[in-house]
């Protein structure tokens, strides 16, 4: 499975075709036995680190309580506050990934102690606490659970070269403590965990789509911010362990498990796209996941000779526009985009469709992960070559 030498694209075709025949497209599909190959794999390369789940790169709970079925999963790392207080009914520990402004949510948090007892909060400023003091006075509320984001992005040329997400403004040292200590300091507010999530490393593929030339840069640049990171990272904890004793210090995600745990300071990462493998995972050198989530489309027209049309298509990937964002068609093997047309909303043409007729099923892979559900109400579970279960998404769940 996720050694690639096991794994059968063919076979994954003729299951996947088996099982959906009879359900109308478009739909989207989970290979379970690729999935749960995948959940190993990555527990693997956690080598003994537990793995938080990160939902954002999931968005079915169905596929959330799976993997934490895993021995290696502890956890769940939520994008929205809404969507965590659902998911800490059934999960008792859920870290935010991403301050909230959402203040009925807040509000909501803060009137059950049970909920902020499983639910904590990611900030990065004062502002934020100040803003959650305004919906709920200390005096009124459960104690809320703080975990503070580190910027983990690599910060080079005196400050002036900014390679990274543009997440948190606490970068060093001074900037951490001065924050923890004002946790620490408020009434209503528990400082118990720290995160630093390097997506330069664990969200930049090695070789780009169409820039191979590339890649020796950005071996450099990880090489270059794994090292400074695993510096900045040690000190950081270790200081702000002299205001507040941390429950968890997180980090890392999928393309980055194996250096993120081999910081003695971590004590877990997150991971979740590589449960469903996305397109974008194999422009990645050191792991090969197994392909699990996918999408499916009709031919609806045949234009040209070698050409068929598929109704809709237009699955875009957030992120710097570019082909790497686009939809990619797996199976039948030997298809691809036409490029003056990319994906459309409507209908998109692909060439090397020899053997494809009106009414033939094409199926492809989003090129990021979670955002797949964001396009379909339900899921289909594949286990073999049957159907197991028809489950709702986030969007079918209006969770998001």
């Amino acid at each position: 499975m996720a050694d690639s030498g096991l794994f059968d694209p063919g076979a994954q075709h003729a299951r996947l075709q088996a099982a959906t025949s009879r359900l109308e497209a478009p739909l989207a599909a989970v290979d379970l036995d690729a999935f749960d190959a995948n959940a190993v794999d990555l527990v693997k390369r956690a080598a003994g680190t537990p793995i938080r789940v990160a939902t954002k790169s999931v968005r079915c709970r169905a596929l959330i309580d799976r993997a934490l079925d895993t021995s290696g999963f502890a956890g769940a790392m939520a994008f929205t506050l809404p969507e965590a207080l659902v998911l800490a009914r059934d999960i008792d520990d859920v870290l935010m990934g991403y301050p909230t402004v959402s203040r009925e949510a807040l509000a909501t948090l803060a009137a059950d102690p049970a909920l902020a007892a499983r639910v904590t909060l990611m900030v990065d400023s004062v502002d934020q606490l100040d803003l959650v003091d305004d919906v709920v006075s200390p005096s009124q509320r459960a104690s809320l659970r703080i975990c503070l984001d580190l910027d983990a992005s690599l910060r080079a040329l005196g400050g002036r070269l900014h390679l990274g997400p543009r997440r948190s403004p606490v970068h060093d040292v001074p900037g951490a403590v001065a924050l923890a200590r004002e946790v620490a300091g408020r009434p209503g507010f528990e400082l118990v965990g720290l995160m630093a999530y390097e997506g330069q490393v664990a969200g930049q593929v090695d070789v780009p789509l169409g820039k191979g030339w590339a890649a020796p840069a950005i071996g450099v640049m990880k090489s270059l911010s794994v090292r400074q990171l695993a510096s900045r990272r040690a000190a950081v904890v270790a200081a702000v362990r002299e205001v507040a004793d941390l429950e968890f210090v997180n980090g890392g995600g999928t393309g980055s498990i194996e250096t993120t745990v081999a910081e003695d300071c971590v004590t877990e990462v997150a991971a979740g796209s590589g449960l469903f493998a996305p397109a974008l995972f194999d422009r990645y050198k050191s792991f090969t996941p197994t392909p699990a989530a996918f999408f499916a489309l009709d031919v609806t027209r045949l234009p040209a000779p070698g050409v068929a049309t598929v109704a809709g298509g237009g699955w875009i990937a957030s992120g710097p526009a570019g082909a790497d964002r686009l939809p990619l068609p797996t199976y039948p093997a030997g298809l691809s985009l036409v490029s003056i047309e990319g994906a459309g909303e409507v209908q998109t043409p692909l060439t090397g469709a020899g053997e494809l007729r009106v009414g033939d099923r094409v199926w492809f892979r989003h090129a990021k992960a979670g955002e797949l559900c964001e396009h379909v109400d339900e899921l289909q579970l594949v286990s073999g070559s049957e159907v197991t279960a028809a489950v709702p998404t986030y969007r079918g769940e209006r969770l998001s």
